[in-house]
């Protein structure tokens, strides 16, 4: 079959699954549904947010049906979903669909994932990745089945990641590139030329999860825990891997601090750092001593005050 002639409805929410759309729609594809959430009130005024999706959806596909589910499994929904007639569904950083739905184009479901299944399963690929100081990911697209993430492998494309990335820079990085696996995936399976791979058995393989950030995954020194018994490099690791959302925390003084961006230095040959606590010259660097060298902060945010690199909160701090 053509693959300009499949029958494909997108199912995504946030920026990250703008771009795959995007190539859809520019390339040619018939792309007859979108998918996404409801709206919803955030912020401080709790003014309704539109999904990233739906915003350029509504701009490129006017003509074509939005839907935006409260439940998956809603009569309601399943009936306009099987309407739309699709051939192929693509889902990109949505919610776990029902059977009743990823079952029924007659090509299948498949979803883009952001890491080199089977590792990092989960919520958080793209964090937990640079979090555990890992110098390559990468993006895979997999046919749905009744596990999360868990479904035979498709295709894959792999990506370096540096020892300055962020988890924002990979965030983009792997953005453009799961934009093109996508497509190339929806011509492959249109084709008939690719033979899905089934994943290893977890209990098989040493995996590593991608699991939901919380807050105190931020924190950087644990309860009962100082400084000192973290060794530098990974903790500037963490730093990058929550950089620039939701970002690393620390106690500072009488509040708190997040750690926005950051460096690191070992000590030199014979330096014994003699504080505990952070230190200053109180004009250019902010840095505390780890196990095996210096963390400087580069970029802060004290808890009530806007974000600012380290030598503009140090004109305004009296160490």
């Amino acid at each position: 079959m053509d693959a300009g002639q499949l029958r494909i409805v997108y199912m995504g929410t946030p920026d990250f699954a703008v771009e795959p759309l995007r190539r859809l729609v520019e390339g040619g594809y018939h792309v007859v549904g979108v998918v996404t959430v409801p709206d919803k009130p955030a912020g401080r005024g709790l003014k309704v947010q539109e999904s990233a999706v739906k915003r350029y959806a509504t701009q490129a596909l006017p003509e074509v049906p939005l839907l935006q589910p409260v439940k998956l499994k809603d009569p309601t929904f399943v009936e306009a979903f099987r309407a739309l007639s699709p051939d192929l569904a693509v889902v990109v950083a949505f919610r776990m669909l029902p059977e009743v739905i990823w079952a029924m184009p007659e090509l299948g479901t498949f979803n883009l994932h952001a890491s080199l299944l089977p590792q990092y399963r989960g919520a958080a690929p793209i964090n937990w990745a640079v979090i555990n100081g890992e110098t390559e990911t990468g993006v895979t697209t997999f046919l749905l089945n009744r596990e999360i993430d868990c479904g035979a492998i498709l295709m894959q494309r792999r990506l370096p990641i540096s020892g300055t990335d962020t988890a924002g820079t990979v965030h983009d990085a792997l953005m453009e590139l799961g934009a093109g696996l996508v497509l190339e995936t929806v011509d492959a399976l249109a084709a008939g030329t690719v033979r899905p791979v089934v994943q290893p058995d977890a209990a098989e393989s040493r995996l590593k999860p991608a699991p939901k950030i919380f807050k105190e995954d931020c924190r950087l020194v644990g309860e009962g825990k100082n400084w000192r018994d973290y060794p530098v490099r990974g903790l500037y690791d963490k730093i990058r891997g929550l950089s620039p959302y939701p970002g690393a925390w620390c106690g500072f003084r009488e509040t708190t601090m997040k750690v926005l961006a950051a460096h690191c230095e070992a000590f030199s040959a014979g330096e014994v750092p003699q504080t505990a606590d952070f230190d200053s010259d109180g004009r250019q660097y902010l840095r505390v001593a780890c196990a095996d060298g210096w963390l400087y902060v580069d970029r802060l945010q004290v808890a009530g005050k806007r974000a600012m690199e380290t030598e503009e909160f140090l004109r305004g701090y009296r160490f």
